[in-house]
């Protein structure tokens, strides 16, 4: 009987902690069909008048590639850096490497406002301020730790023996990383590449700080939306990102199971 209630006590807290998180998110939701000019819920009727201005609207549009490629980009560069960086420091198992690792994952230690402030100091002496190359360069700096831990994460479980079975029967350093450590951690690498372009298409301090009016990202428009003018149409692209990454969490749960 106590056993039972302690059940009991213990998934009505968990189901009411997954209700404080997630029914905020859900809010937007009645929000982004409202038919006012406001952010409010619906007062006559619902309508899709916020989604038509998302879709129809050229700067929300381009905004919106903006942060995708730009993510992309930043993925792809901060997972060749930071599997390279992880294997080489597997490779050397050292105290050196360890504190090689402990610096890389500085960034996650250190307040986005100090690390914001940084890059606009730097960035100003090499001339990046309000370009693409100089957002790409600070969301992959940041990115990079998050590739690191998953790679490292995976290169735990791979067994040092097996790198060394390769290069006895001749292989190099190079077919060894491309043919036998690579293929281990691969889910790894890719978990790395999926976190960097969430951090690169989420990331809105530094983008402040480093970008005036040529670069324009999704995060930042919506950021001068709320300060600007709290338009409804915020809460139309809040309603697809929630959709969105739904849809991607269910697609992962099926091809697990």
């Amino acid at each position: 009987m106590a056993r039972s209630t302690f059940q009991i006590f213990f998934q009505t807290g968990a189901w009411m902690i997954i209700a404080f998180l997630v029914l905020p998110i859900l809010v937007v939701i009645p929000i982004s069909l409202t038919d006012t000019s406001y952010i409010g819920l619906p007062k006559e009727a619902l309508s899709l008048q916020h989604y038509a201005n998302y879709f129809s609207d050229g700067d929300w549009l381009g905004a919106t590639w903006t942060s995708i490629w730009v993510g992309l980009v930043v993925a792809s560069c901060a997972t060749v850096l930071g599997t390279a960086f992880a294997i080489g420091c597997w490779f050397l198992s050292d105290r050196a490497a360890m504190v090689a690792r402990w610096v890389l994952i500085t960034p996650i230690l250190v307040p986005p406002v100090v690390q914001a402030l940084g890059f606009y100091r730097f960035w100003v002496v090499l001339g990046l301020i309000d370009t693409h190359f100089g957002v790409i360069l600070a969301h992959t700096l940041l990115a990079l730790p998050y590739v690191s831990i998953s790679v490292f994460a995976s290169l735990t479980n791979l067994d040092r023996n097996i790198p060394r079975a390769a290069r006895s029967l001749g292989a190099s350093v190079l077919q060894t990383v491309r043919a036998v450590i690579v293929p281990a951690i691969k889910p790894g690498i890719l978990s790395g590449f999926i976190f960097a372009f969430i951090v690169s298409f989420d990331e809105i301090v530094g983008v402040l700080f480093i970008t005036v009016r040529r670069v324009q990202t999704l995060p930042k428009m919506i950021w001068e939306g709320i300060q600007d003018n709290i338009d409804p149409t915020i809460a139309a692209v809040a309603t697809l990102l929630v959709l969105l990454t739904l849809l991607a969490t269910l697609f992962g749960a099926v091809r697990r199971s």
